[in-house]
């Protein structure tokens, strides 16, 4: 057993040995690479060194070369300098004639727009006056039935004529008198009789017309006495009943209407006042929405039993109130059936406002788009179950 363990140990050793010879042997051959390599960079290096002792040697003269240049350089600038200086004199010196000839252009463009303009105007006074001419003279053969030329002879040779704006005020001042003379009117004697009768008859219409008027205003001020009295009656009315149907569906409080904005019920507003149980007295709009509409409820009602009518319609009045209310609500409708005979036509999809009614009517779709009307008579069902 141990020749054998040194056997295998002896075996390790030598194939440790030969994997660290290989490794040697690659290193070597991998020196050998870096060393061929350094050799071939050494050379180039010398190359470059060689190459640029060479550029080196050559640009040592370059710089006589370039002061020489430069000086060349610097003359033809100065030269360039000197000519750009005169040429932007001879430029300002080209632009200031220019100007001057561009004015004296437009002032003579100027003088001959002037001078056209002068020369239509002048062609127009002449056409008018020539036009003038020709009126007057047709004036003065419509009038005088002769020319003004044959006018003229007829004129003294020593006659002195006004000045015209003179002439032409005296002219229209006397063909102003003439004209307010007016013609001569013929039956003026009988057209003022005419007129003495339409204003008699005038007088008496306006007569008839202040007494209807007087009439009139009697007969507003009696329906308005009488508006005022049935109003005042219906409000005292309605007011009596809203404050006991307030109480009664708010279980207490205290509930009344007041005529605002006007001294004359016919023309004054209407305030809701109301306190349910446990708040100040205030105005309807500072009511929560359920308090809201319990109140107008109630003035509802309130005018109902003032002035009953056949067939009342509810839409969905019970949708902001909860179950108590709803409770309070519902008896109210149904004691006010009893009492005025109303029928009552309640739009709602509360439960118990549903369950107090005697006829249910609703629509229903069992397929999809036909409707259907339903109805069930509560009473009758009612009464069936007991029997």
């Amino acid at each position: 057993m141990s020749a054998q363990a040194e056997h295998d140990r002896l075996r390790r050793e030598t194939e440790e040995i030969r994997r660290q010879l290989d490794a040697l042997l690659r290193d070597e051959t991998s020196w050998k690479g870096r060393q061929a390599e350094a050799l071939a960079q050494a050379e180039e290096l010398e190359g470059r060194q060689q190459t640029a002792e060479e550029a080196l040697e050559d640009l040592a003269g370059r710089p006589e070369a370039l002061a020489e240049q430069r000086e060349v350089l610097s003359q033809a600038l100065e030269d360039a300098e000197i000519e750009r200086r005169a040429a932007a004199d001879a430029l300002v010196e080209g632009e200031r004639a220019a100007r001057a000839a561009d004015k004296a252009l437009r002032d003579i463009e100027r003088g001959e727009a002037q001078a056209r303009e002068g020369l239509v105007r002048a062609e127009a006074s002449v056409e008018a006056a020539r036009a003038e001419c020709r009126t007057v003279a047709t004036t003065i053969a419509e009038k005088r039935d002769c020319t003004p030329e044959a006018l003229a002879a007829d004129l003294p040779d020593d006659a002195s004529l006004p000045p015209l704006a003179e002439a032409e005020t005296a002219l229209a001042q006397v063909l102003r008198e003439r004209d307010a003379l007016g013609p001569v009117n013929l039956r003026a004697e009988q057209e003022a009789r005419e007129l003495e009768e339409q204003v008699s008859t005038l007088t008496l219409e306006r007569d008839d017309l202040v007494a209807a008027i007087a009439r009139l205003r009697q007969g507003i001020n009696e329906l308005n006495k009488e508006g005022r009295a049935r109003l005042l009656e219906s409000f005292r009315q309605v007011d009596q009943h809203f404050q006991g149907l307030f109480q009664r569906l708010f279980g207490g409080g205290r509930a009344h209407l007041t005529l605002v904005e006007a001294e004359d019920p016919l023309e004054a507003g209407l305030e809701i006042m109301a306190s349910p149980p446990g708040k100040r007295l205030q105005s309807l709009s500072l009511l929560s929405g359920g308090e809201q509409a319990l109140t107008a409820t109630a003035l509802l009602f309130a005018v109902f039993l003032t002035n009953p009518a056949p067939i009342c319609v509810l839409d969905e009045v019970d949708a902001p109130l909860d179950d108590a209310n709803v409770d309070r609500f519902c008896t109210m409708l149904r004691e006010l059936t009893d009492t005025t005979r109303t029928r009552f036509l309640v739009v709602t999809h509360h439960r118990m406002t549903m369950a107090r009614m005697d006829r249910l009517f609703g629509v229903t779709m069992a397929e999809r788009g036909v409707s259907s009307l339903v109805s069930v008579d509560l009473r009758r069902a009612a009464d069936l179950v007991e029997n």
